[in-house]
């Protein structure tokens, strides 16, 4: 494909994206929530994947092994993001964004989650799964070493974050441990197992890309996301939350890896 051809390609998938992020909008307007986005975004990248593949000649090989590893990370975190939405009601994360920016800049529900939530999100999650897209451009060459490595990894990454989710939803059930910090299995080694597990996903999906020429510049897909989780929106405000509900919060801080894997410090 000529680059305009992959301009045109990138840019109807972002009006795609838009599109749909739009109409979620009009939901949101309903509830009066707009929690659920958290579950319906990997699935929004997992659209862009399918709506890439009937329209680019590359590698079939690459461009399935993109489309179907995508599509387990999405469907697996979509689903559990909904079950948790639906069992907990509105992210209190969210709330909190949304009333401040009301009461500072005079605006509505509806403009607010819309400037604030669904049009930026339509936006990162293209920007995020660039590599499913441009990965999918170029017939030459095939799947190599690399684009090995990068599946192996995005399957690593898929059973990290299913482990750390799962072990945390089975700590939460117990009453006995109501209030209680989950410093336990994978989060003994890390105090976000599902954040370092996505990011695994989407290096090794970048790997699978990056074999090829304009796969290779979906790099600021991976980049963003492993800023937006360690620097921007993910450990910062998740743990700002916590800390004001749990009281042991702050010693499994000190003795515990924020992103990374590794072994507790002593206490």
């Amino acid at each position: 494909m000529s680059l305009t051809e992959i301009a045109a390609l990138l840019g109807l998938n972002l009006a795609l994206v838009v599109a749909a992020m739009l109409g979620l909008w009009l939901v949101a307007l309903r509830l009066k929530d707009v929690s659920f986005i958290d579950a319906v975004w990997p699935l929004g990248m997992l659209m862009l994947a399918l709506a890439t593949l009937p329209r680019t000649d590359g590698d079939g090989t690459r461009k399935w092994l993109l489309v179907w590893l995508v599509g387990i990370w999405a469907l697996r975190l979509g689903w559990h993001l909904f079950v948790r939405w639906r069992r907990q009601g509105a992210d209190a994360r969210y709330v909190d964004i949304l009333k401040g920016l009301e009461r500072k800049r005079g605006w509505g529900f509806g403009r607010t989650a819309l400037l604030v939530v669904f049009l930026p999100q339509a936006f990162l999650a293209w920007l995020t799964s660039l590599p499913v897209q441009l990965g999918q451009v170029a017939w030459e060459p095939t799947v190599g070493w690399i684009g090995w490595t990068g599946a192996a990894l995005a399957v690593v990454g898929i059973g990290f974050e299913s482990i750390g989710d799962a072990q945390l939803a089975a700590f939460k059930k117990d009453p006995a441990n109501q209030g209680k910090v989950m410093d336990t299995g994978l989060w003994r080694w890390t105090r976000h197992p599902n954040y370092f597990g996505d990011a695994c996903v989407w290096w090794g999906l970048y790997l699978i890309a990056a074999e090829t020429g304009p796969g290779l510049w979906a790099i600021a897909g991976p980049l963003f996301l492993t800023f937006t989780l360690t620097r921007w929106s993910g450990i910062g405000i998740t743990e700002k939350a916590i800390h004001r509900t749990r009281p042991g919060y702050a010693d499994y801080v000190r003795r515990t890896s924020a992103f990374i894997p590794w072994p507790p410090k002593r206490a």
